[in-house]
């Protein structure tokens, strides 16, 4: 089921109730009255009856049911473009991304249902400009990707989805703090609508429903990683200047994957409930983090690897109405940061941290919504040496209003406070004719070089995107 949050930091609220991630089957229907009811059949052909019995039914009469059809192939997809110049000195080109996205869905059987995708990324900024370093340009140039392509399929109370596939376990605005299964594409950090930041992963899950209560089962035999780009690129997670020369980029390595064993697969529980009204949710994950940690080896060289790490946390939604309220927490064990403190080996902390926000969405007539949250990280040791700063606490809030029927201005607003800075996004949506949008808007990074935010200080820039769906 589509998330019921905003999709991504750039595009509105949709209505709709509160979602836990997965969403409870719907309840069955009034008892069927007869066998070909049951189970979807058609009565036999209604050729003359050739006797008394077969007239009256006082013997069997001779009938094959007809065979259910399987039901057509759909196609959908997306052309997405986004055109963005960064506004900071140097002032340059820095986006001309054209995305096109196509999905195939067909059935086998009735209780067996297939899903295809896939997605070409074509950026000309990145096939001539020589503001970009080589390795730069060769990685976000063109890119290919599978999107959700799985296979369907129930064996008794159980569903069954295998194949890669967006696992989405998180539900507030802006931020993946539940939402930890499913890899992310980070070269525009947290720009992009989630649709297209979130990258599929190949795994094998299990749901069983039970009345309003849902369990879920999670087996990734192979985990995929945050893409962060390449040492150079606009948003890598590592401060650098603009444009970054050859000799500080060469410091970075590219990140170490895992062996792929089973050994190393990831794994995860998560169960949801539905209690007057309160949509109540748990989850244990254990797997490799999805974001590497830089860690330093002899030399200054810097080389990102992946931490074996654990997750726990939960959520609660509850709409009360024109008010939706959306808490989500997580604990986080084993996990490294890069740290400046001299005596850290190899440059990084290990820190166990819990991760929470508690947000509310309000809509308002003339269709205005307003969303705010509250949110922090806690550390179990001191952070002051670590090399990104999230900051003490942060705080967000995002309205959008139609003045028309085709225009929407909307603004959203992240600011922490205690060293992790802010990111102000005021856009102006579009929808000239159906299934078509078009935003023109301002990313705009404050706060000091080693916060979470304000390492992107000198990114700022302006873009216009542009959205077919059909």
């Amino acid at each position: 089921m589509a998330p019921r949050y905003i999709e991504g930091t750039d595009v509105q609220l949709p209505a709709g109730p509160p979602g836990g991630g997965q969403a409870a089957k719907p309840a069955a229907g009034d008892a069927p009255s007869s066998r070909d009811a049951l189970f979807g059949t058609k009565p036999a052909a209604g050729d003359a009856p050739s006797s008394r019995d077969a007239l009256f039914g006082t013997s069997p009469a001779a009938a094959t049911p007809a065979a259910s059809e399987p039901k057509p192939i759909t196609a959908s997809g997306f052309y997405a473009g986004t055109f963005a110049y960064t506004y900071s000195d140097p002032t340059h080109w820095s986006r001309a991304v054209n995305r096109f996205q196509f999905n195939l869905r067909g059935e086998l059987a009735p209780n067996v249902k297939w899903t295809v995708g896939a997605r070409g990324d074509v950026d000309p900024v990145y096939m001539s400009d020589s503001f970009y370093l080589p390795a730069v340009q060769q990685d976000q140039r063109a890119d290919f990707f599978w999107r959700e392509t799985y296979l369907d399929f129930s064996a008794g109370d159980l569903d069954f989805r295998v194949g890669a596939q967006n696992i989405v376990w998180g539900d507030v605005v802006g931020f993946f703090v539940a939402d930890v299964v499913s890899p992310r594409d980070l070269r525009e950090f947290l720009l992009p609508s989630f649709d297209i930041i979130r990258a599929p992963q190949w795994a094998v899950r299990a749901e069983y429903f039970k009345g309003d209560s849902h369990l879920e089962l999670v087996w990734i035999p192979y985990p995929s990683f945050d893409n962060v780009g390449k040492a150079g690129s606009d948003f890598y997670p590592a401060r650098l200047p603009s444009p970054t020369p050859a000799s500080v980029a060469a410091v970075f390595q590219n990140p170490v994957v895992p062996a792929r064993t089973l050994d190393n697969s990831n794994y995860g529980i998560r169960g949801n409930t539905l209690v007057g009204g309160w949509d109540i949710a748990a989850f244990y994950y254990r797997s490799f983090s999805r974001s590497p940690t830089f860690y330093t080896l002899p030399g200054g060289i810097v080389q990102p690897q992946y931490d074996r790490i654990w997750q726990a946390g939960g959520t609660v939604n509850k709409d009360f109405g024109p008010v939706v309220l959306h808490v989500e927490g997580v604990y986080t064990g084993n996990q490294y940061y890069a740290s400046t403190d001299p005596t850290a080996p190899q440059g990084v902390l290990q820190r166990d941290t819990f991760d929470w926000v508690i947000g509310t969405d309000f809509t308002f007539p003339r269709d205005v919504r307003l969303n705010l949250q509250v949110f922090q990280r806690v550390y179990d040791g001191s952070d002051s040496t670590l090399v990104v700063q999230t900051g003490d606490f942060g705080v967000s809030a995002q309205v959008a209003a139609k003045i028309t029927s085709a225009w929407e201005p909307q603004i959203l607003w992240i600011q922490t406070f205690g060293g992790g800075g802010g990111l102000v996004r005021p856009r102006l949506n579009w929808y000239p004719v159906k299934n078509t949008a078009l935003g023109f808007g301002v990313d705009i990074f404050t706060g000091a070089d080693n916060g979470v935010f304000g390492r992107y200080n000198n990114r700022d820039r302006v873009y216009g995107e542009v959205r077919y769906d059909f």
